[in-house]
């Protein structure tokens, strides 16, 4: 998912795709770790996902501390 994607999505719907987005990971890292590899290119995407997910909570978070002051 593109960046510009995920800032047009709403905080409440960014943390609800952040909790499913781990839920995913821990069922491929599970998968991953009973020797079944072809979810590694679906597993390195959704942390990469996830990770954007975070950083625009992360920039939301920051802006709003900046406009509070």
């Amino acid at each position: 998912m593109r960046a510009e994607k995920i800032r047009e999505i709403d905080s409440a719907d960014l943390k609800n795709q952040v909790s499913e987005a781990e839920e995913q990971l821990f069922r491929l890292r599970f998968q991953l770790g009973m020797g079944q590899a072809e979810g590694l290119k679906k597993y390195r995407e959704l942390r990469r996902d996830r990770a954007r997910m975070l950083g625009v909570l992360r920039e939301r978070e920051t802006e709003a501390a900046g406009k509070g002051k």
